[in-house]
C-alpha cells in the first residue's frame, strides 16, 4: 500500500473512532464521579485533542471556550514521585495567589504540562478528597471566563 493511501486510511480510521467510540480511559472511581459532575454541573464533556496523547482529556467552558480542566494519565515521577506507575491527575486553574500555600507536593503539584503560576496537578487516587476537588474545579470554571 502506497503512503499516501495508506495516511488517508489511518486517517479515516480516527475519524470512524472518535465520532463512534466513547473512550474508557480513566479507571479510578473519583474520576469518573469528576467527570459525572462536570456534566451535570455545567454540561461540558471531555475532549481528546491529541491523537498522540489518548490518555488527556481538556474541559472548557461554552461561553469563553477556554479551559478549566484537564484530565490526563502521568507518571508519578513526573511530578516529583518515585515510581514511574501511571496516576490520574486533573490540572485545574488556581488563583496565583493560593497556589504556592496550596501545594503540598504530596497530592497537589504545581501543574504537569501547563503554567505553573496558574494552574495546579490534583491527583485523583483518593488523597484529595471529591468535595475539595469540586470545589477547586467550580473555582476554576469561574477563573475560567476571564
Amino acid at each position: 500500500m502506497d503512503r499516501q493511501l495508506r495516511k488517508e486510511f489511518e486517517e479515516e480510521l480516527w475519524h470512524v473512532a472518535e465520532c463512534c467510540f466513547e473512550p474508557d480511559v480513566f479507571k479510578h472511581e473519583l474520576t469518573k464521579r469528576l467527570i459525572a459532575y462536570v456534566q451535570a454541573s455545567y454540561g461540558d464533556d471531555l475532549e481528546y485533542l491529541w491523537r498522540r496523547s489518548p490518555e488527556s482529556a481538556v474541559v472548557r467552558r461554552r461561553d469563553s471556550r477556554k479551559w478549566y480542566a484537564v484530565f490526563l494519565m502521568v507518571p508519578r515521577l513526573k511530578l516529583g514521585g518515585d515510581s514511574g506507575e501511571p496516576v490520574e491527575v486533573l490540572n485545574l486553574r488556581l488563583d496565583p495567589c493560593e497556589l504556592e500555600r496550596y501545594v503540598d507536593g504530596v497530592s497537589r503539584f504545581p501543574a504537569y504540562h501547563m503554567n505553573k503560576k496558574s494552574w495546579v496537578s490534583l491527583c485523583l487516587d483518593g488523597s484529595v478528597p471529591f468535595e475539595e476537588l469540586a470545589e477547586r474545579l467550580d473555582a476554576s470554571y469561574r477563573l475560567a471566563l476571564k
